[in-house]
């Protein structure tokens, strides 16, 4: 019985070939996962995990004193805001939250308090 060489593929159509197949799609699911694994431990290291962008601008806008509150109703979010806001708070949302896309906004707007809550 002659063996071939590992490196050669089996020939097409052969049961062979079909598990040198299966054999290659499961090594690049394999590589595909570690890819990811280790795409998540960077972000991880990164930034703890827990917060996006949207959460940190939102967080750091409250920090400075931010006033404004979210509605939100039939997922369409409007801002509310009854008393002024601190100048640094007002600046801060002026300069990095107003100027994001629409979409954007909304996210950091969805992460605010709403005025449901105290």
């Amino acid at each position: 019985m002659t063996t071939s060489p590992t490196n050669m593929s089996p020939e097409s159509g052969t049961d062979d070939a079909r598990s040198f197949d299966t054999q290659q799609a499961e090594a690049d699911r394999q590589a595909a996962l570690e890819a990811a694994r280790r795409n998540m431990r960077s972000t991880l290291d990164r930034d703890g995990g827990t917060e996006t962008p949207s959460l940190k601008l939102a967080r750091e806008y409250l920090s400075l004193g931010g006033r404004r509150r979210s509605k939100i109703d039939d997922n369409i979010t409007t801002v509310r805001q009854w008393d002024e806001d601190p100048p640094a708070a007002e600046r801060f949302w002026k300069e990095r939250v107003e100027t994001l896309s629409k979409a954007e906004r909304k996210q950091v707007e969805d992460f605010l308090p709403t005025i449901n809550t105290p």
